[in-house]
């Protein structure tokens, strides 16, 4: 099956500095974050980072599916180094 993001919602965990969301793989649901150092903010805060990730929404997603092919997890966290 193809990894695919139907649910547009994405939430910010101050504690561990991520933006999360979820992908799903038919019916398993796979759990993705991203570092916040990994997105393109002039700001640091939750309204920013939750903006920078809607602006590459695309991106981080095509991202994520990459990194599903290559090793099927139940949860990843997305990092800058994946986005070179």
């Amino acid at each position: 099956m193809t990894l695919t993001f139907p649910n547009r919602s994405r939430s910010y965990d101050e504690t561990r500095e991520r933006v999360r969301f979820i992908g799903h793989d038919g019916m398993f649901e796979v759990r993705f974050s991203v570092e916040t150092n990994a997105l393109s903010t002039a700001a640091d805060d939750e309204a920013h980072y939750l903006a920078a990730f809607d602006a590459a929404r695309t991106t981080i997603h095509d991202v994520a599916r990459e990194i599903y092919r290559n090793a099927r997890k139940t949860e990843y966290v997305l990092t800058a180094a994946d986005f070179r």
